[in-house]
């Protein structure tokens, strides 16, 4: 897995109000988050869906049901994930490229399972997708007023 991420970060302040996230620092978000976005194409477009997860062992996990999104995750196995949070002050984003795989074996599912990732709807979500990363970045955000623009006209 190439980690596309500065190896330190710095916390973002008036001057510098984005900073690049380590690769580590992308991982610990996302494993304090929840709730996040598959990009994917299907027929030849692009989809986006939301979906509840886990990091499990530095890749993404997530359960579905059949239909569309299992099935472009099986079909175009290239994907984009993404997930993010805010509070007041600043904010975070991460992006996980990487390719999805069902689970499909006694021990795969098994290994899922130990994650105990549940369903937020009332639906019956049987089959484990795990996203394998090929590259984490992500970005942390100071929030705050617009700076002046400096005036170009004479």
């Amino acid at each position: 897995m190439s980690e596309h991420a500065a190896t330190t970060t710095t916390t973002p302040d008036a001057g510098n109000p984005v900073t690049i996230l380590s690769a580590s620092e992308c991982w610990d978000l996302l494993a304090s988050a929840a709730f996040g976005r598959l990009v994917t194409s299907v027929d030849g477009q692009p989809e986006i869906f939301p979906v509840n997860f886990v990091v499990q062992d530095r890749t993404v996990l997530f359960r579905t049901a059949e239909g569309t999104k299992l099935v472009s995750a099986a079909i175009n196995n290239h994907v984009l994930f993404e997930a993010d949070d805010h509070g007041v002050a600043e904010g975070w984003s991460v992006i996980l490229k990487g390719m999805t795989r069902t689970l499909r074996t006694n021990e795969e599912v098994a290994r899922a399972e130990q994650a105990q990732l549940l369903p937020w709807t009332a639906t019956l979500k049987q089959h484990y997708v795990r996203i394998q990363p090929l590259s984490i970045t992500g970005r942390r955000f100071r929030f705050g007023p617009e700076p002046e623009r400096e005036s170009s006209f004479a």
